[in-house]
């Protein structure tokens, strides 16, 4: 809530009680069937969880800076969930029993009696329970999306690679719930990969977030290497600092628990690795966005050492750069990227995913192929913000890369 203005957050609090007056509207006829008295409380109960969720979002604002950092997350967090949750099914609880009710002509006076209520209250629990679900059982049910890439480029020695492909960690969200992420650990491992890559947002904010989970990412294997790049997330950006030097200070302990986890975190460099008579190089950006996300990225320096290698993997944390400087302009031929976490929401149809998240990123979930350019959309391992994800699975993503070479 700290990037919002008082003023933004008060209009949030109005959309609330707008929203909050019709839906009580419409209670009303559904209510007017019960108990004076039973009806009396469902009444008061409404409107002290719809004041005291005001309530608490002002003062949550107002008194923001006055908090514990640890506090403030979890609590910023909450209010989110709480605000999902109630917001969302009363939306749909207007718009499905308001049409009820203007196509009442359908029902005769003693079907809408019962019709209208059984109907108008379905809409509003089933979205509630929907979103309930989302945020204490979907939200950690960690998923392995499966992929099996062919490349001409990809030397014959590293035919068969196993990579891991992770991203958007956001550990403060995770409150040091260790337990947890030891199942997404232990998952990984067993794929027993060759290269495990992470592509940014270790963090919500803060390098205090990460204390305790050196003991938990150092278990992860991988045969070759393991390499990181950073998500706009890392650089301390969105906190108030009261010197540069504390931020730097903060930013330099980020980059520090990558070297105690024995990954390699890749600055706007690449690394080659090389295996009988061939090699691979790995490429890693800072974070590159469109703003009102900054632009660290620097491409060409980090291709400098790698024009005598054939094939090479793109880590960025922001899949934008892909459409902007890879695709037609570079011999890249699969990059890793993360950062949209696909909303953490989307519907599925018959195979088919929308997510608003569309309107905003051309390339926000999954795989994609231009040409033979891919590029995989990893939809996050944690979360930010909303504490839940419905129908967008925290992700492992599997890749195994054949070889088509050739010359070897």
């Amino acid at each position: 809530m700290r990037s919002y203005s008082l003023f933004t957050i008060f209009l949030l609090c109005v959309a609330i009680l707008i929203i909050d007056i019709l839906t009580f509207y419409w209670l009303q006829s559904i209510t007017r069937l019960l108990e004076p008295s039973l009806k009396t409380i469902i009444h008061a109960l409404f409107w002290i969880f719809t004041i005291g969720l005001v309530s608490a979002i002002l003062i949550l604002k107002i008194k923001l800076d006055d908090i514990d950092p640890r506090r403030k997350q979890l609590l910023i967090s909450s209010m989110y969930g709480l605000t999902v949750s109630s917001f969302i099914p009363k939306i749909i609880f207007i718009i499905v029993i308001s049409l009820l009710f203007y196509m009442n002509v359908i029902f005769s006076e003693k079907e809408s009696l019962v019709v209208i209520p059984l109907v108008g209250l379905f809409s509003g629990f089933l979205p509630f329970f929907v979103i309930v679900y989302a945020i204490f059982k979907a939200i950690y049910r960690f998923k392995i999306y499966r992929h099996t890439l062919e490349f001409e480029q990809l030397p014959s020695s590293f035919n068969g690679l196993k990579i891991v492909h992770i991203s958007d960690l956001h550990l403060g969200s995770f409150n040091y719930r260790f337990k947890i992420m030891n199942r997404a650990i232990k998952l990984i491992n067993d794929i027993e990969p060759d290269l495990i890559f992470f592509t940014g947002d270790l963090v919500n904010n803060y390098a205090w977030e990460l204390r305790g989970w050196q003991r938990v990412f150092i278990k992860l294997k991988a045969n070759m290497g393991k390499y990181a790049v950073l998500g706009n997330h890392d650089y301390g950006d969105y906190s108030k600092w009261k010197t540069e030097s504390d931020k730097k200070e903060n930013h330099d302990a980020i980059k520090q628990f990558y070297k105690d986890i024995d990954f390699k975190l890749l600055l706007n460099e690449s690394d080659i690795i090389k295996k009988d008579h061939g090699d691979i190089a790995i490429v890693g950006v800072e974070n590159w966005g469109h703003p009102p996300f900054k632009q660290y990225g620097d491409l060409t320096k980090a291709l400098e050492k790698t024009t005598e290698v054939s094939f090479k993997i793109l880590l960025s944390h922001d899949p934008t750069l892909w459409n902007e400087a890879v695709i037609n302009k570079t011999d890249i031929p699969l990059t890793l990227s993360g950062h949209t976490h696909g909303m953490q929401a989307a519907i599925k149809i018959k195979g088919l995913q929308w997510s608003p998240i569309k309107y905003k990123y051309r390339h926000w979930a999954g795989m994609y192929r231009i040409n033979d350019q891919y590029l995989n959309v990893n939809r996050g391992l944690g979360w930010l913000g909303f504490p839940g994800r419905l129908g967008m699975r925290p992700e492992i993503t599997f890749l195994k890369l054949i070889s088509h070479n050739k010359n070897h």
